[in-house]
């Protein structure tokens, strides 16, 4: 918005230089865009002001000339508005058919104009240093009141109207041809202002080329309405047409403004172009129409927010220079918020106020504090970063998805027996919330694959709901999905898919980090989302970790997505639980290695054989690795070979021979006697 420092001084008269003007308005959240000299008068300088979108109070020259005397502790002259006395009684009927869109229309007619007059030259000045076009008389003054009270006008040829003004929504298939020339096709959503028969104007955006009002007219019925902003603001943005007029009413013009602003125009036409005034004709539907807001201001408030202490007098002059009403209570005051400020609704906008009043400058300021807040978890337990960070390492990238998901998509993962319905859900797709971290995952690598991301490793941590016995149960879950190759795309080795032990090795990454590895079993189970016979439940210890396996073919069927597709989903609180540090003298002597091979059922598991092992618990045994499980050619059909390495030191000496064999002579008896295992030679 531009404003010329002529004008404005026509309102408050302060020996304040423009630039301290300007200073000032900055300072009070308007930013100054430009301050230049004006050519055609070197006295004159005009201010380009970048108006914030809920200031629309500030879109006129009284409302930055109600600013500045705020500023300066002083009263503005407002325009005056002298009530006429109508001469003659012509009128034209109003009819308002949606009051939700225009609760207050008020109008008048003014005859026996002479509209082939000149616009003042002064008034001509002021509108091209606003960059309005200078047009007619008419149109010239009701842009000129625009600009100086905020309410913009709108004046029809009489002549050319039929039997009533009547404000209401489009009818299908009418179209308007604009001022412009621009033929609008109307949509049922869209106010207009009509007459008898037909659109005459698009309402608080811009008039009909059909009654627009030309150098032959002689009476005028001229409008002035409080518009609803949303209908105005989507109107404008599905035309497309951005007018002085609908920048106006798309951020609230004072509801109380229309007869004056009508009155002010009706007065300059008639020093202008002559002619009467008929009486005015009002429309007021007050259930639709803003209502005064009144807002609960507490003294000790203001104190906390703004760091400094302001007496009752100071607080009360303050909100009085900005045009508000205040009612003293026990704790503060109750402020009635003046019709032209709809930007403050509540306690904080008003202590925004007096804080941009008051000076931002003049607010004490510290630098900040920081509360240390020291970790919570004891030594036996992992934090939650950590167990991220560790992933990440390992290549996955953090995801967050909703907690609510579709029942359908849910259904192909877990039964819709132990989930839990929303009431009043978001949309149909977020209806139920997840017992699983599986579906919101998955959703995010069909997004990745079909632009064309073929390699993910994607981890989230959040809660999972479940419905038990009626009850909400919740906990806290870390689940990970895999696809596509192994290593990024290279020459330093041969390119092969991830696979189900890539997989658990990430796995095991994570307990590591708890330093009960050991302790770790992946035993073969069924799950209806897991393809059978890479579907695995993790135990640590005596409690189930979680599940981990190749995802279903049907669910992968289901969702579009490239195979194969590799899961875990991990409880937290189970992960997190930690072996507490011990603290072990490393022996100087050399550690001896022997390895062997037994031959066992294929259904014994080769941790089932080192965990008896570890549980003999020989002093000399150190370590017991598995490093090759083989079936074949040499093999019984349903026999397996596996082959171990026993690590066996003393603290204090060298072993000597006879102990080694002794201890792997009696490790291969205990396989002997519990799993039937045949030493393989």
């Amino acid at each position: 918005m531009k404003v010329s420092e002529h004008w404005l001084r026509t309102y408050i008269d302060t020996p304040v230089s423009i630039t301290e003007l300007a200073d000032q308005l900055t300072n009070a959240g308007l930013e100054i865009d430009n301050l230049e000299c004006i050519e055609t008068d070197p006295k004159d300088f005009l201010l380009t002001l970048k108006i914030p979108p809920n200031r629309g109070d500030c879109l006129s020259m009284e409302g930055i000339a109600r600013e500045l005397a705020v500023l300066n502790q002083m009263h503005y002259q407002a325009p005056q508005t002298l009530g006429l006395i109508p001469k003659g009684n012509h009128q034209f009927p109003v009819r308002v058919e949606a009051p939700e869109a225009c609760p207050r229309y008020v109008g008048r007619v003014i005859k026996d104009i002479d509209g082939s007059l000149v616009t003042p030259l002064w008034m001509q000045k002021r509108l091209q240093q606003a960059d309005i076009r200078i047009i007619s008389p008419v149109v010239d003054v009701t842009n000129y009141v625009m600009l100086e009270l905020g309410q913009p006008l709108h004046a029809f040829d009489l002549k050319k109207l039929d039997t009533e003004i009547v404000v209401r929504f489009a009818k299908p298939g009418e179209t308007i041809i604009l001022l412009e020339g621009q033929e609008i096709k109307l949509e049922p959503d869209m106010l207009v202002i009509a007459d008898k028969n037909k659109p005459l104007a698009i309402a608080g955006i811009m008039g009909g080329l059909d009654s627009s009002v030309t150098p032959a007219t002689k009476t005028v019925f001229l409008e002035s309405a409080f518009f609803n902003p949303i209908n105005i603001r989507l109107t404008a943005r599905h035309l497309g047409l951005r007018t002085e007029s609908s920048y106006r009413f798309e951020r609230t013009i004072d509801r109380e403004l229309q007869s004056r602003a009508l009155e002010r125009a009706t007065q300059l036409l008639l020093e202008i172009v002559g002619g009467t005034a008929g009486p005015i004709v009002e429309f007021y539907d007050d259930t639709h129409l803003p209502k005064n807001i009144t807002v609960s201001l507490r003294r000790s408030k203001v104190q906390a927010i703004l760091g400094v202490e302001l007496n009752d007098k100071d607080i009360v002059e303050l909100l009085s220079r900005l045009g508000m009403t205040l009612h003293l209570t026990d704790f503060g005051w109750e402020v009635v918020i003046p019709s032209f400020r709809a930007d403050l609704l509540q306690e904080i906008d008003l202590i925004e106020e007096i804080a941009r009043v008051f000076g931002y400058h003049r607010l004490p300021s510290e630098n900040p504090v920081s509360h240390f807040v020291y970790d919570t978890l004891s030594e036996n337990q992992i934090s939650l970063d950590h167990c991220k960070k560790t992933l990440i390492d390992r290549g996955y990238f953090e995801a967050i998805t909703y907690s609510f998901i579709d029942p359908k998509l849910l259904e192909l993962f877990d039964s819709l027996s132990a989930s839990i319905s929303l009431m009043n859900p978001i949309s149909s797709e977020l209806q139920t919330m997840r017992t699983s971290l599986w579906p919101g995952l998955l959703q995010a690598v069909l997004y990745n694959q079909g632009r064309q991301q073929t390699r993910m490793r994607l981890f989230e941590a959040g809660l999972g709901f479940k419905n038990e016995d009626q009850k909400l149960e919740q906990k806290m879950l870390i689940a990970g999905v895999a696809t596509g190759d192994l290593y990024p795309l290279q020459w330093g080795a041969t390119a092969r898919g991830v696979d189900f032990f890539d997989v658990k090795a990430d796995i095991e990454a994570l307990v590591k980090l708890s330093g009960r590895l050991e302790y770790l079993n992946c035993e073969a189970s069924h799950h209806p989302a897991l393809q059978p016979g890479q579907a695995a439940t993790l135990l640590l210890g005596n409690k189930t970790l979680g599940v981990m396996g190749a995802l279903h073919p049907k669910i992968i069927k289901a969702l579009d997505l490239q195979e194969p597709v590799f899961v875990f989903e991990l409880e937290l609180a189970t992960l997190q639980q930690s072996e507490i540090p011990k603290f072990q003298m490393l022996s100087k002597y050399p550690a001896v290695r022997r390895d062997i091979a037994v031959i066992v059922g294929q259904e014994v598991l080769a941790n089932q054989l080192k965990s008896a092992i570890v549980e003999c618990v020989w002093d000399l045994l150190q370590d017991v690795v598995v490093f090759d499980v083989y079936q074949g050619k040499g093999i019984e059909l349903g026999k397996k070979s596996i082959a171990l390495s026993l690590i066996l030191q003393h603290p204090s000496r060298t072993l000597v021979e006879d102990e080694v064999n002794e201890v792997v002579e009696e490790v291969v008896a205990l396989l002997v006697n519990r799993f039937q295992a045949v030493l393989r030679e």
